[in-house]
């Protein structure tokens, strides 16, 4: 009988070791699928927003270049440049032709006054790249925006809004 009684208390330490095993089991992995369930679900709040903000963005683009398309304003053309690129081999040139788009008709004879400066800011912009910064259309796009930002800062009876090139030729 006292056999019998030592097994019983055996099994029941052996027992309860394994509840308290299984439970502090229980408890880490309920612990790591809240933290799972918490990170999926605040992940995918701050993406959902960041499109949703980026659709509205590209909705709110999409109207303003309709609107600025249908008003275009008057054109200042400029003539043709030809510049050596910033290369380390062989002698790359970029020869283009642009074209200013005015804010206000106005602005043309402040163009006019200012001509000399508005070309030195392009040429020494224009010269500074290489082929590589200007090859693609992302790279075009900084580049317009560049040019607009100098010749901007130049600038008193009004603003450039958009430029365009007419001409654009990289050659070697």
């Amino acid at each position: 009988m006292a056999e019998e009684k030592e097994e019983v208390v055996k099994k029941s330490k052996g027992s309860n070791l394994v509840l308290i095993l299984v439970s502090v089991l229980l408890v880490v992995v309920l612990a790591l699928g809240g933290l799972v369930i918490y990170a999926a679900f605040s992940g995918g709040d701050d993406e959902k927003t960041d499109e949703v903000s980026q659709q509205e963005n590209k909705k709110d683009n999409k109207k303003k270049q309709d609107a600025s398309a249908s008003e275009i304003g008057v054109m200042y053309p400029l003539e043709s440049f030809t510049v050596n690129l910033n290369s380390d081999g062989g002698n790359k040139y970029l020869k283009c032709r642009l074209e200013l788009e005015q804010n206000v008709p106005t602005l043309t004879m402040e163009l006019d006054k200012k001509k000399p400066v508005i070309k030195d800011a392009i040429l020494a912009i224009l010269s500074s790249k290489s082929k590589e910064e200007i090859s693609t259309t992302k790279g075009k796009e900084r580049l317009k925006e560049e040019i607009i930002n100098k010749i901007n800062n130049n600038l008193n009876d009004g603003f450039i809004k958009n430029l365009y090139f007419t001409d654009f030729v990289i050659s070697e």
